[in-house]
This record gives structure tokens, sequence and C-alpha cells, in this order.
């Protein structure tokens, strides 16, 4: 029996901004594995993928590639240094291609989550325009992709909405605000894990059970 594939892509900011939180980020993200790890034991009817995209000014990373749940590397010191500005926009744009241009293959239903984790604002892309970004979400939201956008030091609610994103989630940039934002969305991702194996709406906000969500 074929299991139902759910692929994981997180779009994470690596400018120097991210310094004062790093470790608070290479933890949370970290936590954020382990939840996915998880997946594959309470929801044994999945398969479970991840990419994930770190950006800067000095370049665009591609970490993780389509890698299998269960042999994900954490996020370390060495594979994480917060520098230069922010290309938001190609970071967003190279990671959803990434998985448009190999999805068509594949049989089956499958899902695609995508979480944005930025501290500031697009100021660095040459690739993409924020128009072809939100374009790309428009399309990819109606067939049945899941957008996140969580933020902090900027108007995220704004930022996101101007990407078609409606499930949104802010902090302050500190380690303790870190730690519950990271607590929120394991929660969240859960949730919406559970919600596939259900088979319900997977269109009503993704962090509407967390009471300081913001939709």
């Amino acid at each position: 029996m074929n299991k139902h594939q759910v692929y994981n892509l997180i779009v994470l900011d690596e400018s120097g901004s991210m310094q004062s939180i790093k470790n608070a980020t290479i933890s949370g993200f970290n936590e954020v594995v382990q939840t996915i790890k998880g997946a594959g034991q309470n929801f044994p009817e999945q398969e479970h993928f991840v990419s994930l995209i770190t950006f800067n000014g000095l370049g665009i990373k591609t970490l993780l590639d389509k890698q299998p749940v269960t042999s994900l590397n954490e996020l370390n010191a060495n594979s994480y240094k917060p520098d230069a500005s922010t290309p938001l926009y190609d970071a967003i744009g190279k990671g959803i291609n990434g998985l448009i241009n190999y999805l068509p293959a594949q049989n089956g239903q499958y899902n695609v989550l995508v979480t944005i984790l930025t501290d500031g604002e697009e100021n660095a892309s040459r690739e993409f325009s924020g128009a072809q970004i939100k374009q790309l979400i428009d399309q990819l939201k109606e067939q049945g992709w899941t957008f996140t956008y969580i933020g902090a030091n900027h108007d995220v609610e704004k930022a996101a909405a101007s990407l078609s994103i409606d499930n949104t989630l802010a902090f302050l940039a500190n380690p303790f605000e870190m730690q519950m934002m990271f607590s929120k969305e394991k929660k969240a991702r859960a949730l919406y894990y559970q919600k596939i194996r259900d088979k319900e709406d997977l269109k009503k906000g993704y962090f509407d059970d967390e009471e300081d969500a913001k939709n």
C-alpha cells in the first residue's frame, strides 16, 4: 500500500539580523524536525519529506532537498551562520520551484506545507518580485498547498497578506519568544498532520487553535 506523501518545505532567514537569536533558531528548528519525525510514528500511513532553504545576501542554500524524514540531520552552528541581507522572494521562489518541478512525476495524492520564517522584510531579491511570488502562491493554494508566514521586527500580517498568505504568527526577536513561537508551530503542525489523516478541511486557519495566533 502506497503511503500518503507529505512534503514539508521550510524557508529560513539566515540574514545578519538573525544572529542575536541564532541559538534559539537552531534549537527551535531541531524541535520542529523532531515533530516531523514523530509524524512518521503517529501517522504511519504518511510518508514525510523535508526541504530546507536558508537565505541571505551571500546566497540561497538548499540544506535539505526532499529528504526522507527518517534520515534528517539537525541544524547546527556550522550549517546556520546568519549574515548579510534578506532576499526573501528569491528564497521562496527557489524552494517552491524545486517542488513544483518534482511533484508532477509523483503518483497518488500528496500534501505540501510551506513554512516561511524571517525576522525582516525583503530587501535583496534579484530573480523574483513580490507580485510573482504572490501569483505562484495563489495558484498553489488552489492546488491544496498550505502556506504559513512566521516573522518578527516587521508588520507580519501585512507582509504575509502581500504574498497571499493568511496563516501568520508574529514573535519578538528574543530567545524566550522564539521558544514560545516554535512551541505553537509544533502544535499546529501536529494538528495539520492529524487533519490529513482524518481528511479534514486544510483550508481552515493553520494556527486557529493557537490563542495568540493571527489569521
